[in-house]
C-alpha cells in the first residue's frame, strides 16, 4: 500500500518561513517525478513546484525565487522550502508523486498539510 507521509504545515507569519516534508513508502515502480500542488476551498488544485528524475525543477511563477524543492531519491522524500511567505500562500499543500512503469503513469497523493500565512 502506497503512503505519501507529509509534515511541516502550521501557522507563520507574513515573511517567516515553513519547510515541508513529504516521505513515500510501498512505492514499487520506479518514480518519475515529486511535487507539491496546494488547493484552496472551492478552487482547483495547482501545481506549486515539481523535480524530475533528472533533477531539473519546475516552479509556479507566483513561488519563483520564494520556494525551493528538493529531495532525497534514496529516501524517496522531497521538501519544500517556503520563504518569504505571503497571505496568498495560505492553502492545503499536497505531495504528489509520479511513478511509471511500462508506459503507464502511477500517480500518488499525500492528504495534505494546512499552511497558513497571517498578516
Amino acid at each position: 500500500q502506497v503512503q505519501l507521509a507529509e509534515s511541516g504545515g502550521g501557522l507563520v507569519q507574513a515573511g517567516g518561513s515553513l519547510r515541508l516534508s513529504c516521505t513515500a513508502s510501498g512505492v514499487i515502480f520506479p518514480i518519475d517525478k515529486m511535487g507539491w500542488y496546494r488547493q484552496a476551498p472551492g478552487k482547483q488544485r495547482e501545481l506549486v513546484a515539481v523535480i524530475h528524475t533528472s533533477g531539473n525543477t519546475a516552479y509556479a511563477d507566483s513561488v519563483k525565487g520564494r520556494f525551493t524543492i528538493s529531495r532525497d531519491i534514496r529516501k524517496k522524500s522531497v521538501y519544500l522550502q517556503m520563504n518569504s511567505l505571503k497571505p496568498e500562500d495560505t492553502d492545503v499543500y499536497y505531495c504528489n508523486v509520479k511513478a511509471r512503469k511500462l508506459g503507464y503513469e502511477y500517480d500518488y497523493w499525500g492528504q495534505g498539510t494546512q499552511v497558513t500565512v497571517s498578516s
